[in-house]
């Protein structure tokens, strides 16, 4: 029974130790978190909260109620031409969500985790979840690859738990494109991706339904443009899938 005693007391202050020598930080927004907290602190968890779930329009991901989508798309979808047949979001890009993909695409790798089990909930809660033959990250041009050292969308894509897809990366950037801020029009942002991407010769793709992978859809220029080269070589379906959905405004 002392031993036990003696035990608890040891583990007791290692514990207080550790946390006065490392303590305890949200790995979002840096602040000092209690370690039954975990991960985030309370804010970030209740920001990340407000950030997911919600009705939005399985064409473009924008939200909008149930009742407001006519043929399966919202209004804002109606007369457009989207490539990609459907999509799946882990929430709206804003507040702590926003801070982490952003945090991730600038070399915090270690978000893979919560961002990988963001992402999942979104596939799983799809209607395509089991009609994906192969899950193509969104690529980046080689030259900026380089420079950042990983594609997000594949580290994202590798977090992906499914029964039978596997990843593809035989869709290529072609052309380094201009870096597009979120307020640039979404005219200007088809047009610089216009033509920026290929499928490699001799692709799998060919009668296959994929599932484009990315962080942020803005407008949809970049996944309407995938979609559409991916079509082009052959693919029957395009699916999208990303962690959040910007521009909520309409046209």
């Amino acid at each position: 029974m002392e031993t036990v005693k003696i035990k608890r007391i040891v583990s007791f202050g290692l514990q207080s130790v550790n946390q006065l020598l490392w303590p305890a930080v949200c790995s979002n927004c840096g602040k000092g978190v209690c370690e039954t907290d975990k991960t985030f602190c309370r804010d970030c968890w209740g920001e990340l909260q407000s950030c997911v779930g919600g009705d939005y329009c399985p064409r473009c991901g924008k939200d909008v109620s149930r009742y407001g989508l006519v043929g399966g798309a919202c209004p804002d979808c109606q007369g457009r031409e989207i490539h990609f047949d459907r999509i799946t979001r882990g929430g709206v890009y804003k507040d702590a969500l926003t801070k982490m993909i952003l945090a991730f695409k600038k070399g915090r790798t270690e978000l893979d985790s919560m961002l990988g089990f963001l992402a999942n909930s979104a596939l799983q809660g799809s209607s395509f979840v089991n009609d994906i033959d192969f899950f193509v990250p969104v690529p980046l041009h080689w030259s900026r690859r380089f420079v950042r050292g990983y594609n997000q969308s594949l580290v994202l894509t590798r977090k992906l738990n499914h029964t039978t897809a596997k990843i593809n990366t035989e869709l290529v950037r072609i052309r380094r494109t201009k870096i597009q801020p979120v307020m640039v029009s979404a005219a200007a942002r088809a047009k610089n991706v216009a033509g920026a991407f290929a499928v490699r010769q001799g692709h799998q793709l060919a009668g296959r339904a994929v599932c484009l992978v990315d962080d942020i859809k803005t407008t949809g220029a970049t996944l309407n443009e995938c979609a559409k080269t991916l079509k082009e070589a052959g693919v029957s379906k395009v699916f999208a899938l990303v962690l959040a959905v910007a521009w909520q405004k309409t046209r």
